[in-house]
């Protein structure tokens, strides 16, 4: 489907200036497939530029509301909800690229019928909240995909593991499952903060500091 390639390095442009959850058998196994199921934070990070700008034209979306250090324990009937609406999302609205609508690189947005992969997350992330999830389960994550390009998943911390609603896949998985080069995500103590994640077996600063350059 179209969605697998509209979604390209805009998400990491600017950045300087029991689950029942299966693996898509169309992506390769993750090198991390043995890891916990639960991200760590590395340390901070600087927020994506597109992100800034979303959060200073909705200013609520980015206030911090019912942020919990503790993981939340979702019933069965949640965790189904995760899958339900990342399918709905993936399904209504169209693919495209923020310069097809917009004309700019890098718009980050609630779509109405077409988006690129920033959009879904953000649009999943309001459906989501607007059911009940506590926002500091509901984080946008910034990935390298299977092509290594900059790409945006919504992730939901809880108690039984760390989920990827992903775009390209309608099928909602355990990050350590996903394939994904996961670099950054949203504070679940503060959603203005942005974190750098410990997962890919980084051991100093300048490893970090490799991947915030621009795509």
């Amino acid at each position: 489907m179209k969605r697998f390639v509209v979604c390209i390095a805009g998400a990491l442009a600017g950045i300087v200036a029991s689950s029942g959850a299966m693996a898509d058998p169309s992506f390769p196994a993750s090198l991390d497939s043995k890891a916990s199921p639960f991200m760590r934070v590395y340390g901070p990070s600087q927020a994506p530029y597109g992100f800034v700008r979303f959060c200073e034209s909705n200013p609520q979306a980015c206030a911090p509301q019912r942020m919990e250090d503790v993981r939340f324990q979702p019933t069965p009937e949640r965790l189904s909800e995760l899958d339900e609406v990342n399918r709905w999302a993936n399904h209504v609205i169209a693919p495209a690229t923020d310069q097809e609508i917009y004309g700019v690189s890098e718009f980050w947005t609630y779509p109405v019928d077409r988006g690129d992969c920033e959009d879904y997350a953000l649009l999943k992330q309001s459906v989501l909240l607007a059911r009940g999830w506590p926002k500091s389960s509901l984080l946008l994550t910034v990935v390298r995909d299977e092509k290594g390009e900059g790409h945006a998943v919504l992730t939901a911390r809880t108690a039984q593991g760390d989920f990827v609603l992903d775009n390209k896949v309608d099928d909602v998985r355990l990050w350590n499952t996903s394939g994904y080069y996961f670099i950054m995500r949203q504070s679940y103590l503060d959603p203005r903060v942005w974190v750098s994640l410990d997962i890919n077996d980084r051991t100093a600063p300048d490893a970090i500091a490799g991947v915030r350059e621009p795509h």
